[in-house]
């Protein structure tokens, strides 16, 4: 059971379904969530049982409330000997788990939150948190950081299963390689710099978008002039983030807006590195994906994904969150060294292939295999 049909879930739902000694099905609260991100519902691409329950949706403040119809009807439908629950965060997600508890079905809670995840440490939350965590069978993390949240709050290593966060590499690689084999043509279209810096996510304070444009902006006048920078996504910061780039003289800052999947290679293929300076993420599959394009990646040490994908100088820089002295650093590193930023992008390309929609989908079905005979 998880919220919304993301793009990025449906290639790992479709190998977890190829699995023969699964038999899946999923639960979505909701299709999307169009006040937050305009992903497109891939629907046609789905090869799993599923059913979307019928919902209301309000946002209040930072609050996202989720209401759904008959979550206890879904389940004794589907008659699961397992389940695997994406967050605690929604009231349907007790629902399940007070309905997994009375029906003694084991429940697996997958989850990503880390130490560094501003939305920890209001007491409320953390003792909700905490009787949520204290009825489940097991976890199933995304990895290293996830793991380490979950062991400072007592949860046994036993009862922990890692299924390392994916995209679908394959896609992103080929698709990366056919625009790099026109990218003359496809960079004219698509109004792109000659070199340049990318981000890939929403326009929010607490991705780093600021710090990045600081950073782009305190780089060596000679540098700006061989590198822009581009920011590829939307979020209510974004006129406030052009605004302040109109005031710096120097350089190529553009702003293409929302970028459905199909595009995203171009922007990924056609540039010199990936910047993710954000204050806090549960993982970053964006990391995931500018990887896959084989792009070095320079990300904040907090994003959830650092300890399993970034290796310091190999394939990436780890730089502070709010430093723009030191994300300035790592950009006018990269930028200036051209040999050492594409062996970076190479050795990325290459690290990837571990964190596929494969692998994922074999440490799930090992997970729920060990879990539903007791073997945890």
């Amino acid at each position: 059971m998880t919220e919304i049909i993301s793009p990025y879930r449906i290639p790992l739902f479709n190998c977890l379904a190829r699995a023969s000694e699964v038999e899946l099905r999923v639960i979505f609260l909701s299709e999307n969530d169009p006040g937050l991100r305009q992903w497109k519902v891939y629907k046609d691409e789905i090869r799993f049982p599923y059913q979307v329950l019928s919902s209301w949706r309000r946002r209040v403040g930072k609050l996202n409330i989720l209401l759904n119809g008959n979550v206890p009807g879904a389940l004794r439908e589907a008659a699961p000997q397992v389940i695997l629950c994406g967050g605690y965060n929604y009231i349907a997600s007790w629902q399940a788990l007070f309905w997994a508890r009375s029906q003694k079905v084991p429940f697996l809670l997958w989850s990503e939150s880390n130490r560094s995840d501003i939305r920890s440490g209001h007491p409320v939350v953390e003792f909700f948190k905490a009787e949520f965590l204290r009825n489940c069978n097991a976890f199933v993390v995304s990895g290293r950081s996830a793991e380490e949240y979950l062991r400072t709050l007592k949860v046994r290593q036993n009862e922990i299963f890692t299924a390392p966060n994916a995209v679908d590499n394959e896609l992103f690689c080929r698709k990366a390689h056919e625009v790099r084999e026109d990218a003359s043509r496809i960079r004219a279209q698509f109004n792109l710099p000659e070199r340049y810096i990318l981000f890939v996510g929403r326009l929010v304070p607490e991705k780093g978008v600021f710090d990045l444009l600081t950073a782009y902006s305190q780089l060596d006048q000679s540098l700006r002039e061989q590198v822009g920078l581009v920011f590829v996504g939307d979020g209510h910061c974004r006129q406030a983030l052009e605004r302040q780039a109109a005031t710096v003289r120097a350089g190529s800052i553009k702003f293409p807006g929302f970028v459905q999947r199909e595009e995203l290679p171009v922007y990924y293929a056609l540039s010199e590195m990936f910047v993710l300076p954000t204050y806090t993420d549960t993982w970053g599959l964006v990391v995931n994906e500018a990887m896959a394009c084989g792009l070095p990646v320079i990300v904040t040490r907090v994003a959830g994904c650092v300890p399993d994908l970034v290796r310091e100088r190999w394939n990436g820089l780890i730089v502070e969150e709010r430093s723009t002295q030191s994300l300035t650093a790592a950009l006018t590193q990269l930028v200036a060294q051209r040999e050492l930023s594409a062996l970076m992008g190479v050795h990325s390309a290459e690290h990837i292939w571990a964190y596929s929609p494969q692998t994922w989908s074999s440490a799930i079905a090992e997970a729920v295999k060990r879990v539903a005979s007791g073997n945890d």
